[in-house]
């Protein structure tokens, strides 16, 4: 139950930091997760099924990701038309490319096929449980990613990434083309999240076209429990909450599908509680518990 948990945490939990991304550091409502997480699963299942390392795999699926996010930012500014229905026109067309990548088919197995896990599990199965180590696997991936990002948020493009969300006055200021800057943002988010999808599918053991319905909703969900977890506007203390509060939505999810038939609660009503949950959390947050990050420029002595 507890490495379940973990392991579902932290695959989504890369999600969750690229919802961090666009919706609290750019202040950019992005639809496009719920195209680009399939499309990462994708394109993982794809290259599985041909033989691909691993590796590549993953290569790919980011760059698929990141491409998806560009074409987002391009219709936003280029285009004019706002960040919401720039990502759900984003989102609505991938339904076709992500169903022209799986060769025009819904669902792509791959219980059979070798992936990185498995080969995980059998390496480490003489002295320990295969999903313990699948879980260590992960805590080391998602920890590179996190220090990647902390590291990555210090430096100069970073920091004007963080203020363009808050004051994009500032950062034109500077000299610098805020378009430009959005575009790389919204880009690196959604590699992130095609990467998730691609750790997803290998969890699962399939890639389905549908595999992202509601994950823009699960990860604000997950985005805002883990606010209340920690009070802090140092970059590297937004990203370990985002994981926590990722880890803790899928433990909340959990303890919803095994006992809620005490209350006649079915897996049908888990999109329910999660939206339930994040109006709690916004209703909450406007009485003074939230951290203040959407409000507050992200400045150099707070990273």
């Amino acid at each position: 139950m507890i490495e379940g948990i973990l392991l579902e945490g932290l695959i989504y939990g890369i999600m969750v930091l690229a919802v961090l991304i666009t919706f609290r550091i750019l202040n950019f409502a992005d639809m496009t997760v719920d195209g680009s997480f399939p499309l990462g699963a994708a394109i993982m299942a794809v290259c599985l099924l041909k033989g691909f390392p691993s590796a590549l795999a993953f290569c790919l699926a980011f760059l698929g990701g990141a491409a998806a996010g560009l074409v987002t930012a391009l219709i936003h500014t280029r285009l004019k038309i706002p960040d919401l229905l720039s990502g759900i026109l984003t989102m609505t067309m991938l339904y076709s490319i992500n169903l022209r990548v799986m060769g025009s088919r819904a669902n792509l197995s791959l219980l059979r096929v070798r992936t990185l896990f498995t080969s995980i599990g059998e390496w480490a199965g003489g002295f320990m449980p295969s999903q313990a180590a699948i879980v260590i696997l992960c805590v080391i991936v998602v920890a590179l990613i996190k220090t990647a990002l902390d590291i990555f948020f210090h430096t100069d493009f970073g920091l004007s990434m963080g203020a363009l969300g808050a004051n994009p006055q500032l950062v034109i200021s500077q000299g610098m083309n805020p378009d430009v800057i959005k575009m790389c943002g919204i880009s690196l988010a959604n590699g992130l999240v095609a990467v998730s999808g691609g750790f997803a599918a290998m969890y699962q053991g399939f890639a389905d076209v549908g595999l992202g319905t509601g994950m823009i909703v699960s990860g604000l969900a997950s985005l805002m429990i883990g606010e209340f977890l920690i009070r802090s506007n140092r970059i590297s203390a937004l990203t370990l909450r985002v994981l926590l509060g990722s880890i803790l939505y899928r433990a909340l999810m959990y303890l919803a599908r095994t006992y809620g038939y005490y209350i006649h609660m079915t897996a049908n009503d888990l999109k329910l509680i999660t939206g339930l949950l994040i109006i709690i959390c916004i209703v909450v947050s406007r009485h003074g518990f939230r951290s203040g990050l959407a409000k507050k420029p992200v400045k150099r002595g707070n990273l």
